[in-house]
Parts: C-alpha cells; sequence; structure tokens
C-alpha cells in the first residue's frame, strides 16, 4: 500500500512542538502511516493512534518498530532520537452496544465477559471463557452467568443465579484461590437468591442487561 499525502515529520514535529509537551498524550485518530505515532514517539510524547485498515498491522507496527530500534529518518537527528520504548497493539473485538445503547443479541460469552471485566476491574481481561468465574481482583471475585456457559443454553437456564450455579462458581474460586472468602459480584438473567442470602453470601447480584454499561 501507498499513501498519497503522507505528512512529513517535521510539520508533524512542528505541530507538537506549538500543541504539546513531554509526556502529553497525542491522538491520531486516523493513523494512516503511522507519522504521527512515529513523531510523538521520538519526542517523548505518549499516542494513541486507531486505524481500521489491515495497514495498522503491515505499515504502523513494523514503522513504530524501526524508531524503536533507532532508525535514523525524519526528524530522529533533530531530535536527537537513538532507541527505545514500546508500545502496545490492539486489535478492537466487536462493539457490545447497539446504537440505542442495548447489548446485542448476537454477543458472545468472551466479548461480555472482557466488558464486564473491564468495567469492574479497569484491568484487560485474560481469561478463558470457559467458567462463569472471571477473575477475582483486590479482593473481589467476579462471575458473569451469561449465553449458556454452563452448558445449559435453554431460555434462563445456566443464566440464572440460583444455589446449583452459586455452587459452580464457588468450586472454580476454590480452585483459584483456595481460601477465598471475600465479596462476590456476579452479573446474572435474574437471581432466585433472596436478599437475606445474597447479603449472607456476601454476594452484588447484577442483572444483565440492565446493570450493564456502556462506558463512555
Amino acid at each position: 500500500m501507498s499513501f498519497g499525502t503522507p505528512k512529513p515529520e517535521r510539520l508533524i514535529e512542528r505541530i507538537l512542538q506549538i500543541a504539546t509537551n513531554p509526556g502529553d498524550l497525542v491522538l491520531d485518530s486516523f493513523l494512516g502511516s503511522g507519522t504521527t505515532a512515529a513523531v510523538a514517539h521520538k519526542m517523548g510524547r505518549r499516542y494513541i493512534g486507531i486505524e481500521m485498515g489491515d495497514h495498522a498491522r503491515t505499515h504502523c507496527a513494523p514503522r513504530l518498530q524501526k524508531v524503536i530500534d533507532g532508525e535514523q529518518g525524519g526528524i530522529s537527528g533533530s531530535a536527537g532520537w537513538k532507541s527505545g520504548g514500546g508500545f502496545r497493539f490492539y486489535r478492537l473485538g466487536p462493539p457490545v452496544f447497539d446504537e440505542e445503547g442495548h447489548i446485542r443479541q448476537d454477543i458472545r460469552f468472551p466479548v461480555l465477559a472482557a466488558h464486564v471485566w473491564f468495567s469492574e476491574t479497569d484491568r484487560p481481561w485474560d481469561g478463558s471463557g470457559d467458567s462463569p468465574l472471571l477473575g477475582i481482583e483486590d479482593g473481589r471475585a467476579h462471575a458473569l452467568l451469561y449465553n449458556g456457559i454452563l452448558g445449559d443454553k435453554r431460555p434462563g437456564g445456566g443464566n440464572v443465579l440460583t444455589r446449583a450455579t452459586l455452587a459452580l462458581i464457588r468450586e472454580d474460586i476454590a480452585k483459584l484461590a483456595p481460601g477465598f472468602d471475600g465479596p462476590l459480584t456476579v452479573y446474572g438473567e435474574r437471581s432466585r437468591l433472596t436478599p437475606a442470602t445474597l447479603d449472607r453470601e456476601r454476594i452484588t447480584f447484577k442483572q444483565t442487561p440492565y446493570d450493564v454499561k456502556a462506558r463512555a
């Protein structure tokens, strides 16, 4: 792929000199060939680049890796750039919510699990999606009953918090963290446990889809 009007590094350097300070965060919503990110890296700025095209992988990421390795093109000389630093490359999954803010009907368990986990912990989820238990963070366990994760795909079957589904979650908690006795947050279609039982078991129940929030 070629870019008809690539931005010269010196132009971006001048813009960043005027508008930013070292350590500031630079956003390029249309990353293109990656020039803005490359210049920001060399100038000691943090940056976020967004690109829908496949060249995010074939062009932008390799270009930034060359910058990290110490390439000497563009503003490298004037900026005194040598080498170093790093970046993270993320591929976004399908959107969880539709245009009206409702959970999409075709969302699979791992996608919603990742959203719920991040909403609760502010951390990316690295689970396997084979258990309703999403993990334990800061002394609290988090679980999601959704989309037949327990193998019961009847309407409402495995998506309801009951004594049976709670026992399965507790079993997974015991495997992950033997002796854990902290609080538990459970997302599900509904709960058949009484408020007194939830309180005794230190469970916060959140109902899907109503308590699953889209984050701005």
